[in-house]
């Protein structure tokens, strides 16, 4: 069996030494990369600027992607849930949500699985498969905008919040970012990464310059309660993550979004707000609060509509800005922590 090149995969100038190491002209790998990432195309035979014979190798020795669709659903607000295969036969899950002020948001994963084991956390749940190649990530993000493109629309917005935790996949989910932005045209300020707090990985994306948005997977604000939603506390607590967020304020003069999932009678309550107030005081920061998602594998509930008022209220007596989040897919498993590889009622693809 022959393995193919995933184009996906490759830089330009990785693309470039390609096709010269096929002693085709340097110019080629451009064209061919406005095809992959400008034009959007699926197939060889519509790249009509590049010779026949290139075309004929380029079929038997690379592949425009190799995320297979097996199923979608669509919920009642239009978001879009895909549930796509890899070729080792791993299963992974995106989304797109649409808004009424035109922007339109691919959440797409960076692992199969994950190893974080959050407990509200349905991929969490699953446990860790693999990582994602930077292409395979892309790939979910060139699907959705190929399908935008179709009814003169566009892909507006990133956010590397599906299933995995991207800075477990360090090195594939900033090569994504990249591709994002130079192959997409992906704004760095319009692309979101989302991490529960890998401390060292967090100092090393402030270092690298970009202008992407960081969002921080918080949901408590005192170790004992954090260790339990959120393992990964016990190896880096919460002071050594707020240090790693002002690092990164520091190093880009970004804020940073805390996620919280409010979650009945554990996270929503007076005490843990003015605990969150105290610890964000004078950061430049935000918090988006969601009611929790319903997961099969945990069994707390969402807060009620006046608690998470309340602890907004709280919040706001440290200066400390917040908002509520719409949640969105809820019906179709399409929310944040809902991504778990399965579907129910889909429109089966294959």
């Amino acid at each position: 069996m022959i393995l193919l090149i995933n184009l996906y995969d490759l830089t330009l100038p990785a693309l470039t030494d390609l096709l010269e190491s096929w002693e085709e002209p340097r110019y080629r790998a451009k064209q061919l990369w406005t095809w992959l990432y400008q034009k959007r195309v699926d197939s060889f035979d519509v790249m009509t600027n590049l010779s026949k014979s290139l075309r004929e190798r380029l079929k038997q020795e690379t592949t425009i992607g190799t995320l297979h669709l097996v199923a979608e659903q669509i919920s009642r607000d239009d978001t879009v849930k895909r549930l796509y295969r890899l070729p080792d036969g791993q299963l992974i899950e995106a989304v797109l949500m649409e808004y009424d002020d035109a922007r339109r948001t691919a959440c797409i994963s960076t692992q199969a699985g994950c190893a974080m084991s959050c407990v509200f956390c349905a991929t969490g749940q699953m446990g860790f498969a693999r990582h994602l190649t930077a292409g395979e990530i892309v790939e979910q993000a060139i699907h959705f905008a190929r399908d935008l493109d179709t009814r003169n629309d566009r892909l507006s917005n990133v956010v590397l919040m599906g299933m995995g935790e991207p800075f477990h996949n360090y090195d594939q989910s900033v090569a994504a970012v990249h591709r994002l932005m130079s192959g997409l045209g992906i704004g760095a300020r319009h692309i979101t990464i989302s991490t529960v707090g890998m401390v060292p990985q967090i100092r090393r994306f402030a270092d690298e310059g970009l202008q992407v948005r960081l969002a921080i997977s918080l949901h408590a604000a005192t170790d004992d309660e954090r260790n339990v939603l959120l393992p990964v506390n016990k190896r880096w607590p919460l002071n050594d993550l707020i240090d790693a967020c002002n690092y990164y304020i520091e190093q880009t003069g970004r804020r940073v979004t805390f996620e919280w999932a409010a979650i009945s009678g554990e996270n929503d309550t007076p005490q843990q707000a003015h605990a969150l107030g105290k610890l964000l005081k004078g950061m430049l920061c935000h918090v988006n609060v969601i009611p929790l998602n319903p997961t099969g594998g945990y069994a707390g509930m969402p807060s009620a509509v006046r608690g998470i008022n309340d602890f907004i209220d709280i919040l706001s007596t440290y200066g400390v800005r917040a908002t509520v989040r719409v949640r969105r897919g809820i019906d179709i498993d399409a929310g944040c922590g809902q991504l778990k590889a399965s579907v129910i009622n889909p429109r089966t693809i294959e």
